[in-house]
């Protein structure tokens, strides 16, 4: 795995040997035996340069992380570290920060009290250089940006509705009906415009709402939700509260897609060198937003 990732950095194997001081043939028989092992190609090779496939992409992203977790268990091993001090900046999506992170904050200060947090919470998807960020805490897709990543959690969308906004305007049956309704939509043009659902076979369809409405941010469109202004398609983290209480219902459950929508924290790499105190706010996060997804899921049964 690491003559793999070296080979990567280097762009060569021929670079890749002279770094690690191996011979060229050795360390293209390592990835070829790595290749055989999971039985995929993870490189494309010419005469004069190297191509990770979709699979090396994949197997590359995920063996930097488990190098970098094998490098601090080492250390931690090795050596007893003092408390992480100094400042952790974060930017996080307002909807998720709001429903999921805030409350968690007091547990990891009281945890860790030499480390200041400075959040800033937006919709907006941010340059963490530019914006002096050590971490952002984004969901869905992930652009083929360069950034590290860390998989936190996964939620999926649902359609949501109040109940007097349905008594009033009538409940729709089909997707087909949400023509009739009026559909909260965002104004920003990296969210995708169109809803994802499943017909009647179970294959995927799309519904593209309408209404009149437009919104730039996700807690504003929960709010105005619950205000019985129309029907809206939501992540499940920013309403399971509200679904729980019965202050909101969700709309065309049989036809729901149900599609992972991932939780990412994203930071600089290279990973091996991510301050301490950084790193133990990902890892809180990641430990503490599972086990509250898990209660999440076992509440949904309820619904």
């Amino acid at each position: 795995m690491e003559v793999f990732v070296a080979v990567v950095e280097a762009g060569s194997f021929s670079e890749a040997a002279r770094r690690l001081d191996m011979s060229p043939s050795a360390v293209s028989k390592l990835v070829s035996r790595l290749e055989a092992r999971l039985e995929t190609r993870l490189l494309n090779r010419s005469t004069r340069s190297i191509d990770l496939t979709t699979e090396g992409e994949r197997f590359h992203r995920e063996s930097l992380c488990i190098l970098d977790q094998m490098t601090a268990l080492e250390e931690g091993l090795l050596h007893e570290t003092p408390q992480p001090t100094g400042d952790v900046r974060v930017n996080m999506n307002l909807p998720f920060g709001l429903q999921c992170v805030l409350d968690l904050l007091p547990g990891f200060l009281a945890c860790y009290p030499g480390i200041r947090l400075c959040v800033d919470m937006t919709d907006q998807v941010v340059d963490l250089v530019e914006h002096h960020a050590d971490v952002a805490i984004r969901v869905g897709p992930m652009r083929d940006s360069g950034l590290l990543q860390r998989k936190l959690m996964e939620t999926h969308f649902v359609t949501v509705a109040t109940p007097s906004y349905l008594e009033s305007h009538g409940t729709p049956e089909t997707v087909n009906e949400l023509e009739k309704h009026n559909c909260l939509t965002f104004a920003f043009r990296r969210q995708m415009p169109e809803w994802k659902f499943r017909d009647e076979t179970g294959q995927p369809r799309t519904f593209n709402p309408r209404g009149n409405l437009l919104l730039g941010d996700g807690e504003s469109m929960r709010r105005l939700t619950l205000a019985g202004t129309g029907i809206a398609q939501l992540s499940l983290f920013q309403v399971h509260e509200d679904l729980a209480a019965g202050k909101l219902v969700p709309v065309l459950e049989r036809f729901a897609a149900r599609e992972p929508q991932t939780v990412h924290a994203v930071f600089m790499g290279p990973n091996r060198y991510m301050p301490q105190r950084v790193r133990v706010f990902v890892d809180y996060l990641a430990t503490n937003l599972r086990a509250d997804h898990q209660a999440t899921k076992e509440m949904r049964s309820v619904w």
